[in-house]
């Protein structure tokens, strides 16, 4: 019909450099009217959706800056540091069980979630910093039959134990760069969610539905006695029996419900 016309249906030329402020992920909690754009995350460990870039940190949760050029100027001191390494990246994707330690200060956080889905830095100590807990994603063996896993936050770990398999946690020291421990994905284990509407709550695990050809749906019984089911690759080992390897957020990972947390709201007042 338009034969001078170019071809409209050609491919994207590239990856894309910006976020719309009304596109970024909720649990960032920006402002409505902040701005037409938001950070966007480079791509790292952890996905764009599931991350928390170190400028929201500093700005918006730490309060340790009041614009980006303030954040610049703080990561150019080499003072914070994502899992025992320095990140200069203002929009370096920090995630899930990651450790944030920031030198100047002698401060450490672990970044975890509440039960409301959202992200919180977790105060914990110097030693409880020297370790993290990864779960793992692939079990594989590489070039000349070396055996390696893959975890969470994109490691690649060679000569792991024999015993490690997918969905298992390991205890991994950021100071060695070795598993220390580990923990199998089963019955009677302390789990954490990290995906879908249960997102941030803990409990024992208390069976494992296997349904092929669809998701594997788990069953865990919080604290509290409140039962709740969910994807087996939205759950998290954190710790045996009702012990976890981490200490947890104010709450300890139990959702209460909204007149309950009215009653709590009442009681500390």
């Amino acid at each position: 019909l338009f034969p001078n016309f170019p071809n409209r249906s050609t491919m994207p030329r590239g990856p894309k450099k910006h976020l719309k402020r009304i596109n970024a992920p909720k649990h960032w909690m920006l402002d409505k009217l902040g701005g037409l754009h938001a950070p966007r995350p480079t791509p790292g460990p952890h996905k764009l959706r599931e991350c928390l870039p170190l400028t929201i940190m500093l700005k918006n949760r730490l309060k340790y800056a009041l614009t980006c050029r303030e954040v610049t100027q703080i990561l150019m001191q080499r003072v914070i540091s994502v899992d025992g390494k320095v990140r200069t990246d203002s929009t370096y994707p920090a995630g899930f069980m990651d450790v944030i330690s920031i030198d100047r200060t002698n401060e450490n956080y672990r970044l975890l979630y509440n039960v409301k889905g959202k992200f919180v830095l977790h105060t914990i100590s110097p030693e409880e910093a020297q370790y993290k807990l990864c779960k793992v994603r692939k079990v594989m063996t590489g070039k000349k039959a070396i055996p390696f896993v893959v975890t969470h936050d994109g490691r690649t770990i060679r000569y792991p134990h024999p015993d490690i398999k997918a969905n298992d946690t390991i205890k991994y020291n950021l100071k060695t760069k070795k598993i220390e421990d580990f923990l199998k994905f089963g019955v009677g284990n302390l789990v954490m969610v990290t995906g879908g509407h249960n997102t941030g709550r803990v409990g024992i695990l208390k069976n494992i539905e296997k349904h092929p050809g669809s998701h594997t749906i788990v069953h865990v019984e919080d604290l509290a006695g409140k039962a709740f089911a969910t994807r087996s690759e939205y759950v998290f080992a954190i710790g045996q029996g009702k012990k976890a390897n981490i200490t947890l957020p104010r709450g300890g990972g139990i959702k209460l419900s909204p007149i309950e947390e009215q009653l709590a709201r009442r009681n500390n007042h």
